[in-house]
């Protein structure tokens, strides 16, 4: 069980921050709370009462006090950030001590443990403003989605920006591939299938290939082709928490794993070359795509056909303009990653977008 008592918004910053402070002298209850922090990667530090120290108890992320440590800490400045933690469940005097020592929560154990371990991840992580999420998808097979969202990635890198690259569509072959990377050591999407409620931001980037300057979550060589859609959700949520650019490369049929990472994307960019056939292929793409993403947008690849501009497939499409891809800047099989050169006309298009689409606290 939690419950809070008031609404005060939680400590938040950018970059890591220490552990918790956990104030008790009940040595089950350390027990408990000190195998909480390491399941959420944290270190805390812990005290049987107020610590000595000037600004030890102001200066904690988050402070977790134990129901027998109320007496202790009733003469503590007031602060954010204080959840009491017991494990009484029928003890209806825990909410009055909870005021009494102006605790944000009363938490207890053990049914609040996941609500803790998300706290604490969130205070160990520094939590700030989440990234920027794109998805790319195609209008229909071979329109280029996976090569512009290896650009936009490239692109985003190059400018300095932290960056994630993910490949959402398990028979596209890899992106790893398209970058160069197959045999870069890291983790690729089978060895996420088993995850379940939190994903640690930092560790989910250690553990991921780095190819050209970002981080590359693709698919290995084996016969797995699906991660359960719990798995996939806490996997982008905490690549998000990391801050930067996250761009997913999607795939055009829409399923439950794919419906995760559509309600978490910030925009969707539909690439559809400019042909009558292409546009009506779009037409169920973003039908099906629209009903989770909110921010829907056409990418045209071009050439065009006579008679059919960019614009046109856009009206036909009902749908915002980005722009339009010129044919050259699709890069051969087997040469340099897409948008690698600069100057190039995908990374030119690239930068554009980026230029418009500010990120913000995205810095490595």
């Amino acid at each position: 069980m939690a419950g809070t008592i008031i609404h005060d918004r939680p400590h938040t910053a950018e970059g890591r921050q220490g552990g918790p402070l956990i104030v008790t002298e009940d040595v089950d209850l350390l027990d408990d709370l000190l195998r909480l922090c390491a399941a959420a990667g944290a270190r805390p530090e812990v005290h049987h009462g107020i610590p000595e120290r000037r600004g030890g108890w102001e200066a904690a992320p988050l402070v977790l006090v134990g129901d027998d440590a109320v007496p202790r800490v009733r003469g503590a400045v007031r602060r954010r950030g204080v959840v009491l933690v017991g494990r009484d469940q029928d003890d209806p005097g825990v909410w009055r001590r909870a005021v009494e020592i102006g605790a944000d929560h009363v938490l207890v154990l053990p049914d609040g443990e996941q609500w803790l371990v998300d706290r604490i991840a969130d205070v160990a992580e520094g939590v700030g403003r989440p990234a920027l999420t794109v998805g790319v998808l195609g209008g229909r097979g071979g329109a280029g989605a996976s090569t512009l969202a290896c650009a936009l990635a490239v692109t985003s890198a190059r400018e300095g920006k932290r960056t994630l690259l993910v490949d959402a569509d398990p028979l596209g072959g890899g992106l790893d591939v398209l970058l160069g990377g197959e045999a870069a050591e890291g983790l690729r999407w089978p060895a996420f299938a088993a995850s379940r409620g939190r994903v640690g931001g930092g560790a989910l980037e250690e553990s991921l290939p780095r190819l050209h300057s970002l981080r590359v979550l693709s698919w290995d060589r084996s016969d797995a082709v699906t991660v359960p859609p719990q798995a996939v959700r806490a996997v982008l949520a905490a690549a998000r928490r990391r801050g930067g650019v996250v761009v997913v490369d999607l795939p055009r049929r829409i399923d439950e794993g794919v419906a995760e990472i559509l309600a978490q994307l910030d925009m969707g960019l539909l690439v559809v070359p400019a042909d009558l056939r292409s546009v009506a292929a779009a037409g169920r793409v973003a039908s099906a795509a629209g009903m989770v993403l909110r921010d829907l947008r056409i990418v045209v690849r071009g050439p065009c056909a006579p008679g059919l501009g960019d614009r046109d497939v856009a009206r036909l499409l009902d749908l915002p303009l980005v722009g339009e891809l010129p044919s050259e800047s699709f890069p051969l099989e087997g040469g340099p990653p897409p948008g690698s050169a600069a100057k190039g006309p995908l990374a030119r298009f690239c930068s554009a977008f980026w230029d418009r689409v500010p990120v913000e606290g995205a810095g490595v």
